[in-house]
């Protein structure tokens, strides 16, 4: 694998004729966090994502207007449109088949087309529960893949749901360089796919760009793709450095070795406000809320926070409001549950758990927990309350509202002790394959009225026997949550499933399987001469809409 080349100025032109500006061909990019892997089906993880929308086509995805919108497809199917039909199952139950026709001119950047052969080789290693590709559910749902055509497949589903024509995570994988390697052995095909093992390759890129170097855990360069028919990119390279330390970040931004800091994976709101004081207009900032939820992920099969009580008690002893106004000037509403005031189906009537010590103390009493004489908190044989509590070492922010979070739970009777790793670590290792003890600090990122099956379903707890697939790394287990994630993807009426939402709401608040903490609002930094950059707010990164993007 090459090592990542300093990026080459193009001088040329200004040398030769002085009058003329300098076309700007290389736009270097600051982000926290460095992927896991460039496999676009294994983890779940915002900077594989944010690299890879400038490279790779989903078929479908959700754009700036939170509108679902063709990508790698020629039009939305719908069952006003004929694209889907309604039908019945082979056992009987209702079904739907959908039929999606990718677009003439989408090739991979080894001249291939993308074909309806790259479409069931995923939707076949996806099948496979030894592959571990997330997330299941779709797989198994989707009971039958029909190749119509070289550019033309129909999916048939064993159930109707409200998001029938959203394609989500499926998306095509290469199926001349990556079929075989599956094949061989499909439970040790995620360590050696080509993504990881030949990321350079040309044939697996898709989008108006193509990996062209990468220089593990510190950055990945992007050459413009020949293959790619849509509009030419203004950038004849992206530079995306990572830097897991918020404040060299920074210090990088103003000393001009990246030119932005993508909001998606950038600099906390607060340093970021900061920035905008300190520096006036130099640069364009923008804030943007979003479906982005920060939260303490809680390991549900620890005793200590299997007991709902103390769960209720962590969260009444944290003062969200006053760590919100104190570290992000209060830009960021106080959340209650997963489910975003932004979206629509937003129950403002759920339950609250509002700063209570003496609620929080009694909580704790009754758990068995009774204060020992260092102040911690023990129980009837002498064990300490006491959680370990992690986030991605170098996000300053993070790490500041741990150490709040800290003192609060101390003042509650509860030993924190904070344990930070790089996020690649924690995200690739740590939370994938649960082996975190306590309380993760961390963000899901989620699309427009997004079931959250993935991250709270029984069927979703990552496990050896799975490979590791799902996102349920806490482990909660609750019949009656299971039965809800199932039901309110299948209620096609808005009105119903929005009593299933306020349902949903009223049962995540009460038993608290996470500890929901605040909604985000992404800061993203720009340099002056950029246009055409469209934060989302949501799932899909802006990055997916690059081509658009313009110097002036």
């Amino acid at each position: 694998m090459r090592r990542l080349a300093a990026a080459a100025g193009a001088g040329l032109l200004a040398l030769a004729a002085p009058a003329l500006a300098q076309p700007r061909e290389t736009l270097t990019i600051g982000i926290s966090q460095y992927p896991g892997t460039f496999h676009p089906n294994f983890e779940a993880m915002a900077a594989k994502s944010y690299v890879l929308g400038f490279a790779r086509r989903p078929i479908t995805a959700y754009d700036a207007t939170w509108r679902l919108t063709c990508l790698a497809c020629e039009s939305l199917p719908t069952l006003e449109n004929g694209g889907a039909v309604r039908e019945t199952t082979p056992d009987g139950k209702p079904g739907i088949r959908v039929t999606y026709r990718l677009r003439a001119d989408a090739r991979w950047g080894d001249g291939r087309p993308v074909s309806a052969e790259d479409l069931r080789f995923a939707w076949e290693a996806g099948r496979e529960p030894a592959t571990g590709i997330g997330p299941a559910d779709f797989y198994r749902s989707a009971y039958e893949l029909i190749v119509e055509d070289q550019r033309t497949v129909t999916l048939r589903y064993d159930k109707v749901t409200f998001e029938y024509n959203s394609a989500g995570d499926f998306q095509p994988l290469p199926a001349h360089i990556e079929r075989a390697r599956w094949q061989a052995d499909p439970r040790a095909y995620r360590n050696r796919t080509a993504y990881d093992t030949e990321t350079t390759n040309p044939g697996l890129w898709s989008g108006p760009w193509r990996i062209a170097a990468v220089q593990p855990g510190a950055g990945v360069t992007l050459e413009r793709n020949e293959a790619w028919a849509g509009p030419v990119p203004a950038f004849r390279r992206i530079q995306i450095r990572t830097i897991e330390n918020t404040a060299a970040m920074e210090a990088q931004l103003l000393a001009g070795q990246v030119d932005m800091v993508a909001g998606e994976l950038g600099l906390p709101l607060e340093q970021a406000a900061a920035l905008e004081r300190r520096t006036g207009s130099r640069f364009r900032f923008e804030y943007k809320p979003g479906l982005v939820y920060e939260h303490l992920g809680l390991r549900l099969d620890n005793p200590i926070l299997s007991d709902r009580r103390v769960r209720q008690a962590l969260l009444l002893a944290i003062d969200r409001g006053q760590i919100v106004q104190r570290l992000f000037d209060g830009r960021q509403p106080v959340a209650d549950t997963g489910v975003n005031p932004l979206d629509v189906m937003h129950d403002p009537d759920a339950l609250r758990w509002p700063h209570d010590p003496a609620r929080a103390a009694a909580l704790l009493d009754e758990a068995g927990w009774r204060p020992g004489p260092d102040g911690i908190r023990r129980n009837a044989v002498g064990e300490r309350l006491s959680v370990e509590l992690m986030t991605t070492a170098g996000n300053r922010g993070r790490e500041a509202v741990l150490q709040v979070i800290q003192g609060m739970w101390r003042g509650a009777g509860v030993e924190a002790r904070i344990r930070n790793e790089p996020p690649r670590v924690l995200f690739g290792e740590t939370l994938s394959r649960r082996r975190f003890q306590g309380a993760v600090l961390y963000a899901w990122i989620s699309a427009p009225e997004n079931v959250p099956r993935t991250t709270l379903h029984s069927e979703e707890i990552p496990s050896e026997a799975s490979n590791w697939s799902g996102q349920n790394y806490g482990g909660y287990r609750n019949p009656a949550m299971d039965a809800l994630l199932e039901a309110l993807p299948r209620e096609l009426d808005r009105e119903r499933r929005r009593a299933l939402w306020s349902q949903f709401q009223r049962m995540f608040a009460e038993d608290l399987p996470e500890l929901p903490l605040w909604f985000r609002a992404d800061a993203h930094v720009w340099p002056r001469w950029l246009e055409g950059v469209r934060p989302t707010g949501h799932l899909n990164p802006s990055t997916l809409w690059a081509e658009e993007w313009r110097a002036r």
